[in-house]
């Protein structure tokens, strides 16, 4: 019996009459690294049955599609607040911050966002809508969500050839039983968010 392939079937958009900017991040829940945001504006006849939140992809699947987003978007922007501002604003603002840098980088402006999630800091002069889990619902966020996801891995395997010890290339600074032991044999790097709990109690109390 041949296998079928799944597809998915997400909303082009909240209301047809408005250019909808959709906005997602990648890394909040990270040890390490910056939390990385964008801004997609799709046509309003844009079709992917392949297109889905980014976490419901492969590795291979993302990046296929971030090419036909970047090349099919009307616009889209990529924002990036590292871990020293995450540190110092704390990781909420500082992802409402990295959407409000990949919406400055939009070449048209939107009449409306769609926001992944249930708050937002409004930006100047648009209006928004806050969606939860939009990115397994409307078409734009989760073209948001496949970049936000692959530009932060990129950083990420980046800093990885600088610390190899921490595997960031596999794990992607992702708080995994690996990771955090290899904080605990080697210390944490210059990337690590210091607000964050490297290390729970219950883990330290094991050594």
């Amino acid at each position: 019996m041949p296998k079928i392939k799944k597809t998915y079937s997400l909303l082009p958009f909240l209301e047809s009459k408005r250019l909808e900017a959709g906005c997602d991040e990648a890394g909040r829940g990270c040890l390490a690294g910056p939390v990385v945001a964008a801004a997609v504006i799709l046509p309003h006849d844009y079709k992917n049955h392949l297109l889905n939140d980014s976490k419901k992809l492969n590795e291979k699947q993302r990046d296929q599609l971030r090419i036909e987003i970047e090349k099919e978007a009307l616009c889209f922007g990529v924002g990036i607040v590292d871990h020293l501002e995450i540190d110092r604003i704390n990781i909420l603002n500082a992802s409402f911050l990295a959407m409000h840098r990949a919406i400055d980088q939009l070449s048209e402006i939107p009449d409306h966002l769609l926001i992944d999630g249930n708050r937002f800091n409004k930006y100047p002069n648009i209006d928004h809508t806050c969606v939860i889990k939009g990115d397994g619902k409307y078409m734009s966020i989760a073209a948001a969500s496949i970049i936000a996801k692959t530009v932060r891995d990129e950083l990420m395997s980046a800093l990885h050839e600088e610390f190899p010890v921490y595997n960031w290339k596999q794990n992607k600074g992702y708080p995994t039983k690996e990771h955090r032991n290899a904080i605990l044999q080697h210390g944490d790097s210059p990337f690590h968010r210091q607000s964050f709990t490297l290390i729970p109690p219950e883990q330290l109390s094991l050594f």
